[in-house]
């Protein structure tokens, strides 16, 4: 497999402008003859849609939601990074890069990062041209607040729903395209394998998740943008829908996989309360920005009411360990930090897996009005899932699998080693490292959607004749449409004794105890034993209740939880090769005398790339080499 990253020449200030001045341009006229699906109808996906709709592109989105307006972008809290500097506190798009190199541990293309950077600051004018209402200061300047890995403050926010809003404008773009008649939407339809004619993407076969009808979709190009695996883990804080099957139906059909054990874990979640839960609920990073961490100095005080704790018997860990970053320490290190806490047994709640986040300092200081404006629809959800008031008693947080940092590889493009077909926003491995800093998710998204597809895609389309498409009838259609139906018959045809869901909570087990916040060789080697038994034992003993001819979510779980139990198994194999510690990825045989990550630029400063090679067969590891010439190989601290 041949890995060429496409990063264009020159200083690294003009490679993305160069760029679009050297790509080729596609005649307007033509533009209308070409068709580009887009899955995925979240911030990149519904960005992109409509970006490409309005250049003048025909684009069929799809997504699994009843509406473009339930995808899991709507679920981010705190806010969306850009290099404004409007708090004059010297921060520089050079400084946005620089702290998501470093937030990274070093392992993100620089190219890629750096034009994040750079198109960070169109996305808010673009956001507010669109009506997202941005907190405002007194005056009716944009405001901004501090997230993790950073020391400016250069978060733009709209409370604790940026992500609801930001969707909506998105939406409402896209929306647009749907009135004008240049974007179709398909609501309710999966992905469930891609089509590949002569080795280049041609387009998708969906299940019709009301009908349960299998339909082959044509196009000159397709663009995933499908979001992140984090749901391989069962309990994380995504969206119960929220899987991994268009990335993996790609991998196995050709699309190399990036850094596959590259993911986060979230230091501020509600802590997990027993086996009955399906998922984890996050709190924004942004409540760090007045909480202050802590747990009880001695064992014996971790049962107490936390206002009977005197302030001298409290240790604010991360202030103390992280002085310079304080609790705004980046997520993989203030993840650790808890959980170190947590097994010495100075563990808050009944499990005694969890930490304090207390406000009672922030609200003495500012006023339980200002913490309320900033923070009032966080409170809220947090007492109504917990029964306890925030305002009165510290809240109890613990990591949780949050964001993947992994996923599909792509070039300076966005393409993956598919021709013609593109990864967008987290369902691509390509900003983040090994390490995500808070407030960039949404920044990586929209500029994927709104900036980087328009003019990468149109570069790819004019090397194509128009309004030259397979038809329905070609063989390669007919054949991967087949193997769909093939494969939800085999699903339904088991009629086993175990639910999907009991499967899924198996897998979820073994990968957060073995592949989790700490990983070791004996750990991984272990899971990789007893995943492949599960998934054996899945393909014979699953039970899928129902037909296929109508709404099913027992086959639409199964057929997921079938790819969780396969991209598990990567995860493992890639987490157990990759021997060193860095960001999120954290092995305990690589760590410092003070127990922070230590990593081998010598031998693993780079982006390890994998190959599916078939059934049965092991998939080879393919490995793209990292330099770092405007951010210098550091070790990197935070105290």
């Amino acid at each position: 497999m041949e890995l060429n990253a496409h990063i264009p020449d020159g200083p690294i200030q003009q490679k993305w402008e160069k760029h679009k001045f050297d790509s080729k341009l596609v005649n307007p006229a033509n533009k209308r003859k070409y068709r580009i699906i887009m899955v995925g109808s979240g911030l990149a996906g519904g960005a992109g849609a409509a970006s490409l709709a309005e250049l003048g592109y025909n684009v069929d989105c799809f997504c699994y939601q009843d509406s473009p307006r339930r995808a899991h972008s709507i679920a981010a809290q705190g806010g969306i990074n850009a290099a404004k500097n409007y708090r004059n506190d010297g921060d520089s798009v050079f400084r946005l890069f620089y702290d998501t190199v470093k937030g990274g541990d070093f392992r993100a293309r620089e190219a890629n990062v750096y034009r994040l950077a750079e198109v960070s600051n169109n996305i808010i004018d673009q956001s507010v041209a669109n009506g997202v209402p941005f907190a405002r200061e007194y005056g009716g300047l944009l405001d901004n607040r501090s997230f993790g890995g950073a020391q400016v403050s250069r978060t733009f926010y709209a409370r604790g729903q940026t992500g609801q809003q930001l969707l909506i404008g998105a939406y409402q773009a896209l929306e647009r395209q749907v009135g004008l008649g240049t974007v179709k939407m398909y609501n309710r339809h999966e992905m469930l394998e891609l089509i590949m004619v002569d080795g280049i993407a041609k387009g998708i076969v969906t299940r019709d998740m009301v009908t349960g009808a299998i339909e082959s979709h044509i196009a000159d190009a397709v663009i995933l943008s499908t979001g992140g695996y984090g749901n391989v883990f069962y309990l994380s804080t995504n969206a119960m829908g929220c899987n991994g099957t268009a990335v993996w139906r790609a991998y196995k059909k050709g699309a190399a996989f990036g850094n596959p054990c590259f993911t986060q874990i979230h230091p501020t979640c509600i802590p997990v309360t027993g086996d009955h839960q399906s998922k984890l609920t996050l709190m924004s990073e942004s409540l760090r920005n007045d909480g202050r961490v802590w747990v009880p100095k001695k064992k014996e005080d971790c049962k107490r009411v936390p206002s009977e704790i005197k302030e001298d018997d409290r240790d604010y860990y991360l202030e103390r360990k992280y002085p310079s970053f304080g609790n705004l320490a980046p997520r993989d290190i203030s993840s650790r930090a808890a959980k170190q806490v947590c097994d010495e047994g100075r563990g808050v709640g009944e499990t005694g897996l969890g930490v304090y986040l207390d406000f009672s300092d922030a609200i003495r200081r500012l006023g339980k009005n200002k913490i309320e404006e900033k923070y009032g629809n966080l409170f809220e959800m947090y007492e109504r899932i917990t029964d306890e008031n925030p305002y009165e008693t510290p809240m109890r947080i613990y990591p949780a699998v949050h964001y993947t940092m992994g996923g599909l590889w792509v070039d300076y493009n966005l393409m993956s080693t598919i021709p013609g077909l593109f990864v967008a926003g987290e369902a691509n491995f390509s900003d983040h490292g090994a390490n995500r800093l808070g407030a960039s998710a949404l920044m990586q998204g929209l500029a994927d959607g709104y900036f980087v597809l328009p003019a990468t895609v149109s570069n790819y389309l004019a090397g194509l004749k128009p309004g030259v498409r397979p038809a329905a009838d070609h063989p390669a259609v007919v054949e991967t449409e087949t193997a769909v139906k093939t494969r939800v018959e085999k699903l339904l045809s088991i009629k086993g004794s175990k639910s999907p869901t009991h499967f899924h909570r198996e897998l979820g087990k073994i990968m957060w105890e073995y592949c989790g916040m700490a990983r070791n060789e004996a750990g991984l080697k272990k899971a990789l034993e007893l995943i492949p038994k599960l998934r054996e034992e899945f393909w014979k003993d699953v039970r899928v209740v129902g037909e296929n001819e109508s709404l099913n979510q027992s086959l639409e779980m199964a057929a997921r939880v079938a790819d969780f139990l396969e991209l598990g198994e990567l995860m493992c194999l890639d987490a157990l090769e990759r021997r060193e510690s860095c960001g999120g990825h954290f092995r305990e045989e690589f760590q410092t005398e003070d127990g922070e990550a230590l990593r081998d630029d010598e031998n693993f400063c780079h982006t390890a790339v994998w190959e599916y090679k078939g059934e049965g067969q092991n998939p080879v590891r393919h490995i793209e080499s990292l330099t770092f010439e405007y951010v210098h190989l550091a070790t990197r601290s935070y105290k």
